[in-house]
């Protein structure tokens, strides 16, 4: 087992969604088409990357109906008037059987970060801050995590492959339209995203040759053209490179 020192781990996302941000009613009822069509943008990120598959109520047991996270969808204009929509999966209820040494991911020290400035400052390296779209969505669900759509969501999601979806929507006693899916993708506000996006990023950038820092395991080395190359992460969020120069010379 690696360790890691310092953690982090996602859980309960709707504690960090900003709060001039809207749930899908009241953003529909603001933005009107606007925000329908921002909706089917974000939810057809997960349909074009396999992110859910659906399955129907009946072949689902009871367990894994009750534990079925939410998916929470929430709307926000920016500055120019296009509509952003953040969609995660609501994660919360996993703490309740599943460790924290199971879903905890190593982080980038504060120490680290600092450090690497004062070496690139030093050193004149040129700085790169890169962006992985969607990172959790290139890493495969290893275990077993249902998914309930509910009322609008379930109704758009239908909308993008109707063959695919209507066939296992089924409606609960008020007539609301909902629908079960398995998640084949780590997504945002599963307990366990961050830890397999970590595990995916770090192995990637070691079969490139990178060297994993052994104190902190979100810093990576590697010798190119004999100057040092470092690159560190913090869960999801931008990759900073630094290198000596540009052009490799």
């Amino acid at each position: 087992m690696i360790s890691i020192g310092k953690q982090s781990t996602i859980a309960k996302p709707h504690l960090h969604i900003m709060l001039n941000q809207v749930g899908i009613r009241e953003g529909i009822r603001k933005f009107g088409e606007k925000g329908n069509d921002a909706l089917l943008k974000e939810l057809n990120q997960l349909h074009e990357r396999n992110t859910l598959l659906p399955k129907k109520k009946e072949d689902m047991t009871y367990d894994k109906r009750k534990r079925a996270l939410r998916y929470l969808m929430f709307l926000k204009e920016k500055r120019d008037g296009m509509i952003k929509v953040r969609g995660c999966a609501d994660g919360s209820s996993q703490c309740e059987y599943t460790t924290k040494v199971e879903t905890s991911s190593p982080t980038v020290f504060l120490e680290a970060m600092m450090m690497l400035c004062a070496i690139d400052a030093r050193e004149g390296r040129h700085v790169a801050v890169t962006d992985i779209s969607g990172a959790f969505l290139h890493v495969d669900m290893e275990e077993d995590v249902h998914m309930l759509l509910e009322g609008t969501i379930a109704e758009l999601i239908v909308k993008l492959d109707p063959s695919l979806y209507r066939k296992y929507i089924w409606e609960n006693k008020w007539g609301k339209p909902m629908l079960y899916v398995k998640l084949k993708k780590a997504l945002y506000g599963t307990l366990q995203a961050a830890l397999l996006f970590w595990q995916l990023l770090s192995d990637t950038l070691i079969e490139w040759g990178f060297k994993l820092n052994e104190y902190n395991k979100c810093v990576t080395n590697k010798m190119i053209n004999g100057k040092q190359c470092t690159i560190i992460w913090h869960v999801d969020e931008s990759q900073d490179i630094s290198h000596r120069s540009q052009s490799g010379k």
